[in-house]
């Protein structure tokens, strides 16, 4: 069941609908062309001043780097994140190119992980988002230099067999997705104006 399109309120495009965070991913290796092509999206999200602060570590399955990268993950996620045949660090530069603080190097690097996850849905990939790791190991195991800060790792692949999950997982995998209600997270005008 790959497929839990959004009850939107409103119509929004179909890779949005679409967008979720599955963690049954099939065996089968992401190609190179396609990483290229989820990166390149990336490359061109919109960034303050231009600083373009993310940098992304890609390890893909067989990579000695992948397995040090699966090493730094949180304990639940390691038993459905050894399924994903990519992962990906993504880190910020906290500091702008004059030497000041990047207050937007988080906003900007979301940016432009949403910018390669629609671009994954686009080429029948799928995309989960883990801020469950180690930030110190991840920094540790890759040098990750100041001021870039470890932020989150993705777990990129083809959508695979849920039935091959752990039992809680697979119930989170088959259950409804859900969100707040438009009006208790966008305003009209003035604070808790719910927008409707």
């Amino acid at each position: 069941m790959s497929e839990k399109p959004a009850a939107t309120s409103y119509p929004v495009h179909e890779l949005i609908r679409r967008r979720w965070s599955p963690r049954a991913f099939a065996e089968r290796p992401v190609e190179r062309e396609k990483i290229g092509s989820l990166l390149e999206a990336a490359r061109w999200a919109a960034s303050s001043r231009n600083e373009q602060p993310w940098r992304f570590l890609v390890a893909a399955r067989g990579s000695p780097a992948r397995e040090r990268l699966w090493e730094t993950l949180a304990d639940g996620n390691k038993p459905w994140a050894a399924g994903a045949p990519l992962l990906i660090l993504v880190c910020a530069n906290l500091q702008s190119g004059d030497g000041s603080p990047n207050r937007l190097a988080q906003y900007d690097c979301g940016q432009a992980v949403a910018a390669l996850t629609l671009q994954a849905l686009e080429l029948d990939l799928w995309v989960h988002q883990m801020a469950g790791f180690s930030v110190e190991r991840a920094r540790n195991t890759f040098a990750v230099p100041a001021p870039f800060e470890p932020l989150c790792v993705l777990a990129v692949g083809y959508y695979g067999d849920p039935s091959q999950l752990p039992d809680q997982r697979r119930q989170q995998e088959a259950g409804p997705r859900s969100r707040k209600p438009l009006d208790q997270l966008a305003f009209d005008g003035a604070w808790d104006a719910g927008f409707r």
